[in-house]
Formats: structure tokens, sequence, C-alpha cells
């Protein structure tokens, strides 16, 4: 059995209230860190294309992740913030602080994925919605997927200098990336934004004792996935599977361990 070294650490993880993000919360405390979970109650996208279910959880809060957790004899807190308000970073840090002590471990998760494109086209190829890219869909795009999680790394490593720490570590999660991404275009540009702060940080902050790291997932079972979906990663997956939110979780727990603490500054491809 390996010992992570992760108990008693304390994680901070955003869009925690379902799919990877909850995963992230229940494989974390699993190995000893109090973890204080952030998310944000979001419509329906009433789109007949995704299953109900996937509405349902993205409506719903986190204490049923939270449950989960205490049951398994974890540690967990959950807190409702908007990441589009530029002070919440602030206030998540103080929460979690008042919870449970100063945060070694910051998990950038939540997104506020949309499907934006440049072409013509009223649906991409899994017969989603698509709209043109517009000044709404840079703003959502950019305020949760690079604004947030720039400014909670900025507020992370702000307090771990002051406090003198030696030892945290800094992960998000990115799909697209520099190489654009057709029908997510906003999305895939935000994200390539999250990557470069992320390796700023991986090469500013390592000398601190902070590793930075990206995880770029697979096709994953959030609850979005349909019978199309689902065919077309078994005709065209390097891995024909569709991931779960769980497989995820296992590298994220592995770059935050202590097996990890010579992985930063790199975006780990799963498939």
């Amino acid at each position: 059995m390996i010992d992570t070294r992760l108990s008693g650490k304390v994680a901070l993880i955003t869009g925690a209230n379902h799919g990877i993000g909850a995963a992230i919360a229940r494989a974390l405390a699993a190995e000893g860190v109090a973890v204080f979970l952030t998310y944000k109650r979001l419509p329906p996208l009433n789109d007949p294309v995704y299953p109900a279910a996937y509405d349902q959880a993205r409506a719903g809060d986190a204490s049923g992740v939270v449950a989960r957790i205490r049951e398994a004899g974890g540690t967990a807190e959950a807190l409702e913030a908007d990441l589009a308000d530029p002070e919440t970073p602030k206030r998540l840090f103080d929460a979690a602080e008042k919870a449970f002590g100063p945060v070694e471990i910051l998990v950038n998760n939540a997104s506020g994925w949309l499907s934006d494109t440049f072409a013509a086209a009223e649906r991409d190829s899994f017969g989603r919605s698509l709209r043109r890219v517009d000044a709404e869909t840079y703003e959502r795009l950019f305020a949760i997927d690079v604004r947030a999680p720039a400014l909670l790394i900025s507020e992370f490593s702000r307090r771990h200098l002051e406090r003198g720490a030696t030892w945290g570590r800094i992960i998000g999660l990115t799909s697209g990336g520099p190489d654009g991404f057709p029908t997510e275009v906003s999305y895939g540009a935000a994200k390539a934004a999250q990557e470069n702060y992320t390796m700023s940080a991986a090469r500013e902050l390592g000398r601190h004792g902070i590793t930075a790291n990206m995880v770029h997932p697979p096709v994953t079972d959030t609850g979005w996935i349909n019978e199309k979906v689902a065919i077309a990663q078994a005709a065209n997956g390097v891995l024909p599977e569709v991931a779960q939110p769980d497989d995820v979780a296992e590298v994220i727990t592995f770059l935050a361990s202590h097996q990890g603490r010579r992985v930063t500054g790199q975006v780990i491809k799963m498939y």
C-alpha cells in the first residue's frame, strides 16, 4: 500500500457538487485530506441531447457529496460561490481557513463550459446545441476558466509565502488547449490560458515547495454522455471505454501525493 502522505492536508476544490470535482473530493478525503468544496448551482441546459439526470446534477448543491465523505469517515465542508465574481477567491480561502486551516492543495476544476463556434452549424457532431462566439460566450468562459483560476492561484501563493510554508500543490483541469477546440472555441481558448497561468506558477513557485500541473481528462462520463458519444469513443478513442470521474480523481490524487513531488509544469494527457 502506498503512503501518499496526504493525511492532515487541506484542499480547496472548485466545481465539486458532481462529476469529476465530487470524485476528486472523495478521493482526497479518503487519503485523510480535509476537503473544502465550492460549487454553483446551474440552470438546466434544456437540450434533449443531454440526459435529464445531468441537468439535475448541475442544479444540485454539494450536500450529498459532503454527506458521503463524512459517512466514510472523512472531513468536508461546502460553500456555494460564484467564481465570476473577482472577490470570490479571497472569500473562499478565508472560509476554508476558518473551517480547516491553511489550504495546501488547490484544485481548479470548475468550468463555465458552453459550446460555441465560428462556423454556421447549429449542432455539433454529437447533436449538442451550438451558438456563435460572441461577447457573452467570451466573458463567461474567461471569467470562470481563466480569471478565477488565476486569482485562486495568486491567493493560494500569497498566503503560502506569507506563512513561510514549504509544501503545496496546484492542479488544474483542461480540455482542448493551444491547438484549438472546434465547436468549443471559447472553452478551448480559456483552458489554453489557464494552462499558461499554471505553467508559470510551476516555474515561479517550485522553489517555495509548490508543484503546479494540469490534467487533461479523456472523454469522461460526468452525466452528459449519450449513446452517440459512447459509440464515437469506442470507434475512435485510443482507449475505447468512456472514462469515469474516479479515473481522473486517481491521477489528481497522485499529483497531490508525496509520490508526485517531482512532477511539475506538466499537462498530463489521459486517454
